[in-house]
């Protein structure tokens, strides 16, 4: 399979948006975290019970993880990334992931350790993005 230069481009865009997505989380820079998203994104992060109710909206989203590490430090990679078209303004991926967290001792949580992945939609804007 031969991809264009846009196609090849758009990869390498995905690519950096993920990469932007973990430095900001683990920098803690909330406002510009929310410019990762779209206003109307839906996330689902399903707990231990089996609930992945989504989150819906950048805002909604971020104010989550705030509630949830904004005093934690976090450190998040993302590996092998598998990404495909599924229109001329669409995709998909499959990120590979791990993750250290580490609690303020007043929480009494310590470290966790984390891997797993991350199965995402992409959709290219009106404005290009």
């Amino acid at each position: 399979m031969d991809l264009s230069q846009r196609q090849l481009a758009d990869i390498e865009a995905i690519r950096q948006l993920k990469a932007r997505y973990f430095r900001l989380m683990d920098q803690k820079r909330w406002d510009e975290m929310r410019q990762v998203f779209t206003a109307d994104v839906e996330v689902r992060t399903p707990d231990d019970t089996g609930d992945d109710t989504p989150t819906r909206g950048n805002d909604a989203f971020v104010d989550m993880l705030i509630s949830m590490i904004g005093d934690v430090v976090t450190v998040h990679h993302g590996h092998m990334s598998e990404i495909t078209f599924d229109g001329d303004d669409e995709a998909s991926g499959v990120w590979s992931m791990e993750d250290h967290l580490w609690w303020p001792p007043q929480h009494g949580l310590g470290h966790m350790w984390g891997s797993g992945w991350y199965e995402e939609a992409y959709r290219r804007c009106e404005d290009g993005e």
